[in-house]
Order: C-alpha cells, then structure tokens, then sequence
C-alpha cells in the first residue's frame, strides 16, 4: 500500500508502527490460545489482537489514502473494503462469543481467515490500468 503513496508522512508512518505492533502479537495470542486448550480468555485476546489488527489496517488504509489526496488511486482500488470491516465485526462477535463458547469463536477465526484465502487483487488489477 504504501507503494501507491507518492509522499510518505509522519501520519502513514506512525499508522504502519501501529499496525506492525498489533502483528507483532499474533505468535503471543496464537501460542496462548494454543497452550491454554481454547480457554475463554486466551480465546478472547486472540480476538482481540486480530481486531486491532484489523483496525489498525483501517487506519493505515485511511492515512495512505488522505496523503494521496481527493482522487486517491488506492481509494478506487479499495472500494467499500467491505471484506476488511466485515472481518472486524466478526472479530469482535469473537470476542463476546469466547466467553461462554471458547470453540465457537475459534471456528469463527478460522472462518475469517478462510475468508481471506482468496487473495485480494484489487490493488494489483488497479495498477496495471493505470
């Protein structure tokens, strides 16, 4: 994404540190969950590691696109990036769901990641229009 931005600013950097935190995560929350059989909290902050991340994707998503201005290409490309919102949601149903049904909210994260296994070609196919 930051490719597609012609001036990098202090905002898009600051945005990607955020988003590389929330990742940096990821092997804490997956190995706890993992040790802890799917308990109910360890299930839960997973969930929410994978929604911060998403959040911060968002916001970087967001920074990038102001920095290009009104007729940002990355903006076109992206459209309503409803998949992106959408596995936000469904990060934070997770969430709430860990609590009383630990193995339902894993099913949910594996649906949200299987969901994002067809890869998202929007960017590439806007490039080679340009």
């Amino acid at each position: 994404m930051t490719h597609m931005c012609d001036r990098v600013t202090g905002a898009v950097l600051w945005a990607n540190l955020h988003l590389l935190f929330w990742l940096s995560l990821f092997p804490l929350g997956t190995s706890w969950m993992g040790d802890s059989h799917v308990a109910p909290l360890p299930t839960a902050t997973y969930g929410f590691i994978q929604m911060m991340a998403g959040v911060a994707y968002y916001i970087l998503e967001t920074t990038l696109i102001k920095a290009q201005g009104p007729h940002s290409q990355l903006k076109e490309a992206l459209g309503s990036d409803f998949k992106g919102k959408i596995s936000v949601v469904f990060y934070a149903v997770a969430i709430a769901v860990a609590w009383k049904q630990p193995w339902i909210a894993a099913a949910i994260y594996v649906g949200v990641a299987a969901m994002w296994l067809v890869p998202d070609r929007r960017i590439e196919n806007r490039i080679a229009h340009v």
